[in-house]
């Protein structure tokens, strides 16, 4: 039981200090330099944690892929932030000459905008996961959420159910909530990748 007890408040303490360390990292960037960067390193993290190489010491590892992805990461969060930027004039833009034909008229814009939110999800574990080019991890983790629906449903779910955690508890999201959202992402969506994998394995069989 106290060894049990012992791995449990280990693990809490680990995702603590990375979602600190995401926290830090992210400002020391001035937060549009620091955000990708730090968010590669925390996922990078967690999926060897997940993979079985937990024993790694947390803060040099996070400082080694920060560093090491600083510049590719913030290639792809040129593309994002322009994306987003995007998205959001053309939002604001609707709401502010169409008023109350808001809704209707911004329904293909907000689909694009549900797609993208979706995509974000598998876009991390797709950097994490495999060693692609930039140009490769748009397609790449674009065609693994159109196969995946069922892990975008589970997906949605766990995050859900964390906001409403976070909710009543505050300080629960701010201690934990991006660590335990990149744990959450990249365990499903590392699920997804295995049964792609087990699927293409098949077809090359048969």
């Amino acid at each position: 039981m106290s060894r049990a007890l012992y791995s449990i408040f280990e693990w809490i303490t680990r995702f603590a200090y990375i979602n600190l360390l995401w926290i830090l990292f992210t400002l020391a960037g001035g937060i549009i330099l620091g955000l990708f960067p730090a968010t590669v390193a925390m996922f990078s993290l967690v999926r060897q944690w997940l993979t079985g190489n937990s024993d790694q010491p947390v803060f040099s590892s996070f400082w080694q892929y920060y560093k090491n992805e600083f510049l590719k990461s913030n290639r792809l969060g040129i593309v994002v932030y322009l994306l987003s930027a995007v998205f959001l004039f053309n939002l604001f833009f609707l709401q502010a000459n169409i008023g109350e034909l808001f809704i209707w008229t911004s329904a293909p814009l907000l689909a694009g905008l549900l797609l993208f939110v979706i995509w974000l999800f598998y876009l991390f574990p797709t950097y994490v996961h495999y060693n692609l080019k930039v140009s490769q991890l748009f397609k790449n983790s674009f065609l693994t959420m159109l196969v995946s629906p069922l892990h975008t449903l589970i997906i949605f779910i766990s995050l859900g159910a964390s906001y409403f955690i976070y909710t009543v508890i505050p300080a629960l999201g701010l201690v934990f909530g991006a660590s335990f959202y990149s744990f959450i992402t990249l365990w499903i969506v590392m699920h997804a990748f295995s049964r792609i994998q087990q699927k293409q394995s098949m077809n090359k069989i048969t």
